[in-house]
Formats: C-alpha cells, sequence, structure tokens
C-alpha cells in the first residue's frame, strides 16, 4: 500500500517534491542511492511503501558508497533546482525558494547558500521574534562570511571532478528521512528537497540527528569519494541551516544552539 502525502503547499510543493525524487532517481544508474518511487496524483504525492530493515555495518557502508556516487552526478549551479521542476521552491515556513539563477552564473557555493537558504531563515526567525535582535546580529555575522566564501571547500573527490564541480544532493537528509531496506544501496531516500550544493551539507545533516552507524556511512563514502581536509571541522558551520530552520519552526533550545555555532563561526 502506498504512503499518501499532502502538503500546506498544495500542489506545487507535492510536484517539486516528485521532480526531486526523480532527479535523484537519475542517478541510480550508475550506484547512486536508491530513491523512493512517488507520483503526482491531484492533490496527493503517492509515494511507494518500502520495506525497512536493520541498520547493519554492510548497508550503512552501502549507503556511504553510493551516497558518493549520487552526489557525483552532479547539477549544473550551486541551489538550482531540479530540471523538471515547474517553479522555485517553497513550502510552508520552513524552505526557502531555490536560486532561479541561469547556467554558469559563476556564484560560489557560499555565496548561493547564503542568499538563498540561509540569510531568509533568519530573516524570518528575527522577524517572528524566534531571535532577538542582538542574536538575529551574531548569525547574520556569520551569513556574511559565509556569503563571503570565507567556509567555501573542495568538493569530494569525485563531486570535484564533475563537469560543474556541483553536487546533486538531496538537501533534507537527516535520519529520518534515511529509511533502512534490504536493498542493493543499504537504504533508500525520501522527502527531500534537492538542489545543486556542496556535498558535505547532506553529510553534516546526517550527523545533526544521529543518523545509526553513521561512522561506517561516512568512511564508506571518504573511500570511494575522498572529502576534503577539514571536513569534519566544517560540520557545525553546514549545520546552521537546519538550525535556523528549526529555530523558525519550533523556537528553544534550536536557537540557542544557532546562535553558538553563529558567534564560533563570527
Amino acid at each position: 500500500m502506498d504512503v499518501e502525502k499532502t502538503a500546506p503547499g498544495g500542489r506545487a510543493a507535492l510536484a517539486m517534491e516528485a521532480a526531486g525524487l526523480a532527479w535523484l532517481a537519475e542517478a541510480e544508474a550508475d550506484g547512486g542511492t536508491r530513491i523512493a518511487r512517488a507520483r503526482l496524483e491531484g492533490e496527493v504525492l503517492r509515494v511507494v511503501r518500502v520495506q525497512p530493515a536493520a541498520a547493519t555495518d554492510a548497508r550503512a557502508e552501502a549507503l556511504g558508497r553510493s551516497l558518493a556516487l549520487l552526489h557525483a552526478s552532479g547539477a549544473a549551479w550551486h541551489s538550482c533546482p531540479p530540471p523538471s521542476a515547474a517553479a522555485p521552491f517553497e513550502v510552508g515556513s520552513s524552505r526557502t525558494p531555490l536560486a532561479p539563477a541561469p547556467v554558469g552564473d559563476g556564484r560560489r557555493w557560499g555565496e548561493a547558500w547564503a542568499a538563498t537558504a540561509v540569510r531568509p531563515i533568519v530573516e524570518r526567525c528575527a522577524a517572528s521574534g524566534r531571535l532577538d535582535g542582538d542574536d538575529a546580529r551574531t548569525v547574520l555575522r556569520a551569513v556574511d562570511r559565509m556569503a563571503a566564501s570565507d567556509f567555501d571547500a573542495p568538493q569530494p573527490a569525485l563531486v570535484a571532478s564533475s563537469a560543474h564541480d556541483v553536487a546533486r544532493i538531496h538537501g533534507d537528509l537527516w535520519s529520518g528521512n534515511v529509511l533502512w531496506s534490504d536493498v542493493d544501496t543499504g537504504a533508500v531516500l525520501i522527502d527531500p528537497h534537492a538542489q545543486g550544493g556542496h556535498a558535505e551539507t547532506d553529510l553534516a545533516m546526517l550527523a545533526l540527528f544521529g543518523l545509526p552507524r553513521l561512522e561506517r556511512v561516512l568512511a564508506a563514502y571518504d573511500e570511494r569519494s575522498p572529502l576534503a581536509d577539514g571536513w569534519r571541522e566544517r560540520i557545525p558551520m553546514q549545520q546552521l541551516q537546519p538550525l535556523l530552520v528549526h529555530t523558525l519552526l519550533f523556537g528553544g533550545g534550536y536557537a540557542e544552539q544557532a546562535v553558538a555555532v553563529a558567534r564560533a563561526l563570527a
């Protein structure tokens, strides 16, 4: 039996999710991670149910290798939406539109990520009172450094050798969107915010909410597509955006975490 999904953003949001699933699934032919199958029917997205399995070392290693190949399938530019997307992506209060920039616009990762995914969320957190003035200014100083490319780093080896040096990322790869299953890639991915970006964004998201056997995943990824020096030290920086999204949605301790990360970066 399929899982039926609806969304606050209506059919447009569901269509964007379907486009992202299809785009990510293109990488399966080259060994990329298995992606959930879905079809859009009116105001409902029907997602084929995944048969679950336990997280094992073998499945974790398969996930790491396949995720490296998914990222290496590449994207046209940083923050680009899936090519088949009808419009920029925006749903509810947690996500922001992807950049409607032309191919080859030349923006580096930090500039694009700050403009499309981080600064708008900070501004909404401040407007809603989730961040007070001092905290918002602290976070914005870190975002300014991001926009100036102070935190830019090389992509993993396979992505760096691709045509555009931009990864094809899931974009919302927390542990709940990784369904361990008895498939050749160890897991099936669901619910993406698929876009062009930095591969380390997905890896940092896996770490944020504690994916089981994460070290096995990361070791296998690094073996298949070696990560750039210092990638572990960049994890908190890459976690700033999801922490801000959770601040906007839930407030509380997420705001404290986001400000602490920003303070270390600013």
